[in-house]
């Protein structure tokens, strides 16, 4: 009887052929934009790593002159550095961006809503996410055009974003990959060292980090989801990476408690075939 081999937890088993990869996103965009009669691209780009990597990859999959990236800075978490980043990038990888600050528009919606509290920092926080999407999808109706994602499988997973804000994208070519393999691809593909090295951060609340929120590196949370999405146990996975069996059944808690956000809404299953349960038509056949 064959041996079962049990996956071994380290850096090499997230390591993939980068150049495939880079190929594979950008056949999967262009064939996207080709297939959905589009004109192009619209996407956020924060200066940060995913959003950098995915600009570029969109850039070199269609034409930067195809690809519109929106910098929505705001007064409470600008940043020049991000500026800066942003624009070397679009150098770089040749592609369009437009600035629009949008401190007028959110200051516009805490005067208006009724139950604005400026001590609930998450809740504003998640309207400033939701009101970047908001001028994603102006740009792209507009402009006939897609909204392109940034979203890695590290922050996917755990449900790291906004619900219908940051997540919200027509597609999202990273969105299998993990925060570390992003980083991988961006080194391969050029995008400047400065942006892969910097602290990624949704920009929602000063001081803001994602690794300081999670509590946890993501060199270390993306071999416990490569432990968990591929069947080890929580108690092997503790073993192979001698960390605590806790902080493992933490972040199992955690994947399985944001499951609504990777779905579309639940309905009452009335039909012969419910949308979003077993009437599941591809876009692309």
């Amino acid at each position: 009887m064959a041996r079962v081999t049990t996956l071994r937890l380290s850096p090499s088993a997230l390591a993939l052929d980068w150049s495939l990869v880079a190929t594979r996103i950008k056949r999967f965009i262009r064939n996207y934009i080709e297939k959905s009669g589009m004109k192009g691209i619209v996407l956020g780009v924060s200066g940060g790593l995913d959003s950098s990597t995915t600009a570029a990859l969109a850039s070199q999959a269609i034409g930067g002159s195809k690809v519109l990236a929106l910098s929505m800075p705001e007064e409470e978490t600008y940043n020049p550095e991000d500026t800066k980043h942003i624009e070397m990038l679009a150098e770089e990888f040749d592609f369009q961006v437009e600035t629009i600050d949008i401190s007028q528009i959110l200051r516009a919606c805490y005067d208006s809503l009724p139950l604005y509290s400026r001590e609930e920092i998450r809740s504003k926080g998640n309207l400033k996410a939701r009101i970047r999407m908001v001028c994603w999808y102006y740009y792209a109706n507009i402009l006939q055009r897609i909204v392109c994602g940034n979203s890695d499988k590290s922050e996917t997973m755990m449900g790291y974003y906004t619900k219908w804000g940051d997540v919200a994208a027509d597609i999202s070519p990273l969105m299998d990959l993990y925060k570390t393999q992003v980083k991988q691809l961006a080194a391969h593909i050029g995008v400047p060292r400065e942006i892969i090295t910097k602290p990624p951060t949704p920009a929602l609340w000063p001081g803001q980090t994602a690794e300081g929120e999670m509590g946890i590196k993501y060199e270390t949370l993306d071999l416990i989801l490569l432990g968990l999405e591929t069947f080890l146990s929580p108690e092997e996975i503790a073993r192979q990476l001698k960390l605590p069996l806790k902080l493992i059944l933490d972040t199992k808690a955690r994947l399985l408690a944001n499951v609504h956000k990777r779905r579309m809404p639940l309905t009452t299953k009335l039909g012969y075939r419910t949308v979003g349960k077993d009437f599941r038509l591809p876009y692309m056949s």
